[in-house]
């Protein structure tokens, strides 16, 4: 079992992580339920394992540096294997690392789906950096639906934004620290920019939300 580790940064007001609160979570559709079985034949059902390293967010979200722990961490880089990248919500407006595990447990994954959590500072710190096992162990995720879900999720990096950007929008500091992860992932495996979606891009859903600012970040984002 791969055991959470907190790599902590000074901050000029400290961290605002909130009470961990339990999370009336939907499914990355908002249907867990409707895809359940998909996602355990995708999965399969074995015991949670839970964990991974959690990086808070950093004083100059613009700067690189912290986030470069994200390759260190991991055994082996597998280059081959991520060609693409997916941003999704989490559909509840608080959330951790476990609370949202947990919930996927219960929905028949193994751990939590998404190779990175991004916070909101409800259960989490504001633009805080949770590295799932998924991406430490470099596991496929369990993340997609839609028609390509078998490709997005065996060869897709998933970023979750803790939130549900159908009702309200996401904080500068999850949006800064997305955009910085975004772009780190991408020049390190070379991702162009035509291969980082919305899941409401590839999949019948608002995905992460009606409120998440897709131009502006498809804007910052460049087009190569």
């Amino acid at each position: 079992m791969a055991r959470s580790r907190r790599v902590r940064s000074t901050r000029g007001n400290g961290s605002a992580a909130g009470n961990r609160a339990t999370v009336v979570w939907l499914s990355l559709a908002g249907a867990m339920t409707a895809v359940g079985g998909l996602l355990m034949a995708l999965d399969g059902r074995n015991a949670p394992r839970v964990g991974g390293l959690a990086m808070p967010a950093l004083a100059a979200v613009g700067t690189v540096g912290e986030l470069e722990q994200i390759f260190t961490s991991v055994p082996k880089l597998d280059r081959n294997r991520w060609q693409a990248i997916v941003i999704h919500h989490s559909s509840g407006d608080f959330g951790s690392p476990e609370t949202i595990a947990a919930q996927h447990v219960r929905a028949g994954l193994r751990n939590l789906g998404h190779q990175f959590l991004i916070g909101n500072g409800r259960g989490m710190g504001d633009g805080e950096v949770h590295v799932g096992e998924r991406w430490i162990r470099q596991q496929s995720g369990a993340h997609a639906m839609g028609q390509t879900r078998m490709w997005l999720n065996e060869h897709a990096i998933s970023i979750c934004l803790v939130g549900n950007g159908d009702q309200q929008g996401f904080t500068k500091l999850q949006m800064a620290k997305l955009m910085e992860l975004v772009q780190t992932l991408r020049a390190e495996l070379k991702i162009p920019a035509n291969r980082v979606y919305l899941h409401s891009d590839v999949a019948p859903t608002t995905d992460p939300g009606q409120l998440f600012p897709a131009n502006e970040f498809r804007a910052r984002l460049g087009s190569n």
